[in-house]
């Protein structure tokens, strides 16, 4: 593993990066900040996770690196939120879940530009949010979500607009 973090970064020291995965790069930009208790954990895959500039990660949130999730500038991510661009394979009925591995990449999970996303989201591979969004908080995101559109629930549904 690669671990590249800018120097006018912060990385509380309660923050728990694993280094488990060779190959897998793991980047944080400028300003940004990275609170106590947040995971950074390998998990079915070996993508990249890149942080850019003057993000906030607050405690407890927990990405998996799965197949790679990128998150643009200016973003901010409340608590408990969780990053999973991985999902495990379970069709085989005769074998157990857990010996099925995981199922092929869906495209890492992608986080544009200028965001909010509220506390206790989760976010699956796939995922892409474009620029300006608002993700209320306890929304589950599978699916692209248009440029500065207000988005919450379980299902996910569109609750408005950024104008």
């Amino acid at each position: 593993m690669t671990l590249e973090i800018d120097p006018t970064a912060h990385v509380s020291a309660l923050a728990d990066i694993e280094d488990s995965v060779r190959g897998t790069v793991i980047r944080i930009g400028a300003r940004s900040v990275i609170d106590s208790f947040v995971k950074i954990k390998p998990a079915g895959g070996s993508g990249d996770v890149v942080i850019g500039e003057n993000v906030t990660l607050n405690s407890g949130c927990v990405i998996y690196t799965g197949h790679g999730l990128t998150i643009g500038n200016n973003v901010a991510i409340a608590a408990n939120c969780t990053f999973a661009p991985v999902n495990h394979a379970f069709a085989d009925r005769d074998r157990l879940i857990v010996e099925q591995g995981f199922q092929p990449s869906r495209g890492g999970i992608t986080i544009g530009d200028d965001i909010w996303i509220g506390a206790n989201c989760v976010f699956l591979d796939g995922a892409v949010v474009n620029t300006g969004c608002v993700i209320a908080a306890g929304t589950v995101v599978r699916e692209e979500i248009p440029a500065y559109s207000i988005v919450g629930g379980n299902p996910m549904r569109q609750i408005g607009a950024r104008s």
